[in-house]
């Protein structure tokens, strides 16, 4: 089964929320296993101690093939969590969701999950981690169910103990029977994702179990039990390959910029040189790069300009793609940081981008003022409503800038949905990874009637970006 088969599969499926659809946590929802980004700050901030390696090391060789030598395992990972608070855990948690797990995040992942939201199922985390380790991801993907092994708190404060049993092969089991005893879920048409053989039991629990990135123990009870099997793109450490790709498509940004002046110059023309970058260096860059991008709905980007062109801001990679789409007459708004950058700060400088201070809204709007002109004298302008890129797939909140702007200068919003540029350059990352993105170049807005009703409004388009990402256009 591969993910577009997983996706129609619950979109043709029984609707409702007496359908569970039931994820592990690590290696189904996000690659690797979360506890050793925790092990590792710890070990990183000099908080592990001699005693404490050792027995991790030691249980790490001893494996977890049975459940007392998976209790003896986390007795000894949490027993280190002894004197916290649930509040600085939570804090940890969300700190290294933002700086490293979210880039370990499956987007095939992300999708099941929205497709499951979308059908109205009720969607449940379960895993045998802590929910500090599970809370900061579900939150992102905006899961309101999880099950977690739960430790023993007194007054806010953890004892380092399991309060229980934890949720590894019969707990995890014995949990989600439960959970869907108490919220009347219906068994048999609900769903399972898991990747461990430990697992087995777990993802039979439903009349959908789907091994997910299964191991080796899995992979052949899946087989032997003619179960699908799902399998997601590694997320894992980039290797020597991204690191060369990298650098050739920096290298293509340079080079491209130095042709595309060289033939500015020749032709003593701002527009040449302007023109010649925007159209070399996306192909060029993301040639080298390895970076496939495929366009759907291409003559919405030409046949109303100028226009706002609006699109869902994921990866540094996204202003890239945008060009490689629109190819000549635009410009952009940046954050104002932006302009300081060694590299792309005066490239944007020199395509005229207007840099913002998020942080100061007056100052952002007064800012913002000369767009109108820009759009009025025939330039497009591109914009991220969101005003930054987010961890995950998700769409945010749109500010109102871009609407206002478009509204102000008369012309119209084009929304351009962009799809996968997080799993090829994602927020924290510094190495590019090869795939191909997708991008939909919906219609165009009419928004010269917007003048009431603003938030709505936006809003819609919002629910737009949602829809579009979750139910891909095919033609």
């Amino acid at each position: 089964m591969n993910i577009d088969q997983a996706l129609h599969r619950v979109r043709t499926g029984r609707q409702g929320p007496e359908v569970g659809a039931f994820f592990d946590f690590d290696g189904t929802i996000v690659h690797g296993f979360s506890g050793l980004h925790f092990f590792r700050d710890r070990l990183l901030a000099g908080k592990v101690t001699a005693a404490e390696l050792a027995s991790t090391m030691v249980n790490g060789l001893r494996g977890t093939d049975s459940e007392a030598d998976f209790e003896r395992f986390v007795a000894v990972a949490f027993k280190a969590w002894r004197g916290h608070t649930e509040e600085e855990l939570y804090e940890i948690g969300q700190r290294l969701f933002m700086s490293t797990i979210a880039g370990h995040l499956y987007p095939e992942a992300w999708q099941l999950i929205g497709a499951h939201q979308n059908a109205g199922h009720t969607v449940v985390i379960a895993s045998s981690a802590s929910r500090y380790q599970i809370q900061a991801a579900a939150d992102a993907l905006g899961v309101e169910h999880v099950l977690f092994t739960p430790l023993e708190v007194v007054d806010g404060v953890l004892t380092g103990r399991v309060d229980g049993k934890s949720l590894w092969r019969s707990g995890k089991f014995a949990a989600t029977r439960a959970f869907m005893e108490e919220h009347g879920i219906d068994g048999a048409h609900s769903y399972t994702y898991s990747n461990g053989g430990e697992d087995a039991e777990f993802l039979a629990a439903t009349g959908n179990p789907t091994p997910t990135n299964p191991d080796g123990t899995l992979e052949r009870f899946a087989r032997e039990h003619e179960w699908p099997i799902l399998r997601f793109r590694p997320r894992g450490t980039p290797g020597v390959k991204e690191v060369v790709r990298t650098a050739a498509a920096y290298g293509g940004i340079v080079g491209s910029v130095s042709t595309g002046l060289g033939l500015g110059l020749i032709n003593r023309s701002h527009k040449v040189a302007l023109d010649s970058i925007t159209n070399i260096m996306p192909d060029v860059s993301l040639a080298l790069a390895g970076v496939d991008v495929r366009v759907r709905g291409e003559a919405n980007a030409w046949e109303h300009r100028p226009a706002v062109f609006i699109f869902n801001h994921q990866s540094q990679l996204d202003p890239m793609i945008l060009a490689k789409v629109l190819r000549h007459g635009f410009t952009g708004v940046a954050k104002k940081e932006m302009a300081n950058d060694p590299l792309f700060g005066p490239l944007l400088r020199f395509v005229g981008a207007t840099f913002v201070d998020r942080g100061n809204t007056e100052r952002a709007v007064e800012a913002l003022a000369p767009v109108v002109d820009t759009l009025r004298q025939g330039t497009s302008v591109i914009i991220a409503p969101e005003g930054t890129r987010s961890l995950t797939p998700q769409i945010g909140r749109f500010k109102k800038g871009a609407f206002r702007i478009a509204m102000e200068a008369r012309v119209p919003i084009v929304p351009v949905v962009i799809r996968n540029a997080g799993e090829m350059l994602w927020k924290h990352s510094t190495l590019l990874r090869s795939g191909t993105v997708d991008v939909a170049v919906l219609d165009p807005i009419d928004v010269s009637g917007w003048h009431s009703e603003l938030d709505v409004r936006i809003a819609e388009v919002e629910d737009l970006y949602r829809k579009t990402l979750t139910d891909w256009p095919r033609t």
